[in-house]
């Protein structure tokens, strides 16, 4: 608990730290001097900071992670290519819904292993982490679950905790900018001003705080980045 009321006090001063860099319109200037040289390698060094979670929990279950691995990199790089001689629509569903579809491969893959009892007999430890009816995500889900403020208790303000999500949050405001170019490409918009980059950032913390401050999740960055897209779609064209 002491854990999570320090981690909601240091989201919400990375929130107010995204508000200032935004509505101080600083980031619209630093925006200008950004180019796929600064960006691609921010953005890589972001995903192989999640190397060490992802592929441990890649080798916990090796024949349903592995092909999860290569289904997903099939889907996205290579069946667009495949299937925009059938129809064009088929280029945008594989761009947008690819993750979506190779979950859902996979788990129902996982399940027909489980169901055909190729678990059967092995350790306990395996059967844990392969077997779809080990996890009891659905069972142990409540119904109804209802948030309501604060329950975690109120934030606790550390200067340790805060200054290393100050760090994050410029980070994730680095790949945030690039998100913004990468949707403007997909949605075929011209390339977002600087403007709009400094004002999507302060709405990107603004829109955290209610969301940090009173259930400390990341719902709120979801319908950040969802709003944030149907802006860019919107707003300079």
């Amino acid at each position: 608990v002491h854990t999570m009321r320090a981690t909601q006090g240091a989201l919400i001063v990375a929130s107010i730290l995204n508000m200032i860099l935004g509505y101080s319109r600083a980031w619209g200037a630093f925006a200008k001097k950004f180019s796929p040289v600064i960006m691609t390698p921010v953005v890589c060094v972001v995903g192989l900071g999640l190397f060490q979670i992802g592929f441990p929990q890649v080798g916990k279950c090796v024949e349903i992670g592995l092909p999860m691995l290569i289904l997903a990199i099939v889907v996205q790089q290579y069946a667009p290519l495949y299937f925009r001689h059938i129809h064009e629509r088929t280029t945008f569903l594989f761009e947008r819904y690819s993750l979506l579809l190779c979950i859902g491969i996979v788990w129902a893959f996982a399940a027909i292993l489980t169901a055909a009892g190729a678990y059967n007999h092995v350790s306990l430890k395996t059967q844990q982490h392969c077997r779809t009816d080990k996890s009891f995500l659905i069972s142990s889900a409540p119904w109804i679950k209802i948030s309501y403020p604060f329950h975690w208790g109120p934030p606790i303000f550390t200067a340790g905790h805060s200054f290393g999500m100050m760090g994050a949050v410029l980070v994730s405001s680095f790949e945030s900018t690039g998100a913004h170019f990468a949707t403007a490409r997909l949605a075929g918009a011209t390339p977002p001003p600087a403007h709009v980059l400094t004002r999507s950032i302060g709405l990107q913390g603004h829109w955290d705080i209610p969301g940090r401050t009173v259930w400390c999740s990341s719902r709120f960055i979801c319908i950040s980045r969802k709003h944030r897209a149907t802006w860019i779609n919107k707003s300079w064209k």
